[in-house]
């Protein structure tokens, strides 16, 4: 089960340096599809299908090579998804990304939860995301991936709230690791409601979720006693 942000639009180096487990070299030609294509290509077919209809065959026709290739490649439909596994596990974390591209570490922390919420875009969506999420709990090399990503996003949620406390963002109170641990459980737990309920969109459900968790830690800016008197002085 993965989220849009860690699947660029641009997956270039997603999985750089990543090999296919199977190494029997078949031809001296370069490979003009890369393995970035060929896991690129999965993660399309996987958007619009569940697991019983993922086949080798239709991954091979998306990335635009034989289903034989794949199977040369990595052996078989399994070890194409742990290495598929194993190359998002070992990436730049998303989550690093996405603050670059926000001003602030709360607004990157938003961005999670609405990057989250991309699994979610349909009710159909979100169960088909399920589905796939009971396969990798099920296989015991794809749950060891998929608990390796989790550990670092958790570990890069941590990181966005206590810069959010050094900024003055969050309250001093804050514990970054113990609100890490609830923002990613309210998020998880929150798009699993949004599931029953199906009120509105699953971003928004979200997001009002997991603002009603932040508010309690909400900095707020202190008055200035000299500022105030000074203020009222002017009135009179």
């Amino acid at each position: 089960m993965y989220s849009k942000c860690v699947f660029r639009n641009d997956t270039k180096g997603l999985f750089r340096n990543r090999q296919a487990p199977h190494r029997t070299v078949v031809s001296p030609r370069p490979r003009k599809v890369s393995n970035d294509d060929v896991f690129a290509a999965a993660y399309r077919v996987m958007q619009r299908v569940g697991p019983a209809d993922l086949t080798l065959e239709a991954i091979a026709r998306e990335a635009g090579v034989t289903a034989g290739a794949l199977v040369q490649r990595f052996g078989s439909k399994r070890q194409l998804l742990v290495a598929l596994a194993e190359g998002v596990a070992e990436a730049p974390s998303f989550v690093d990304q996405l603050r670059q591209q926000h001003r602030s570490p709360l607004a990157a922390l938003r961005a999670y939860a609405d990057c989250m919420a991309g699994l979610a875009e349909t009710p159909a969506a979100y169960l088909r995301n399920l589905a796939y999420l009971l396969e990798d709990l099920k296989d015991r090399d794809l749950r060891t991936q998929l608990a390796k990503q989790a550990t670092s996003t958790r570990r890069q949620l941590a990181s966005l709230i206590a810069e959010a406390v050094k900024v003055g963002e969050l309250s001093h109170r804050v514990k970054p690791k113990a609100l890490a641990r609830t923002v990613e459980a309210v998020v998880g737990g929150s798009m699993m409601a949004w599931a029953f309920y199906r009120e509105g969109a699953a971003g928004r459900w979200i997001r009002t979720d997991l603002d009603a968790v932040l508010a309690p830690y909400i900095a707020t800016k202190k008055r200035n006693p000299t500022s105030e008197t000074a203020r009222a002085n002017h009135a009179k």
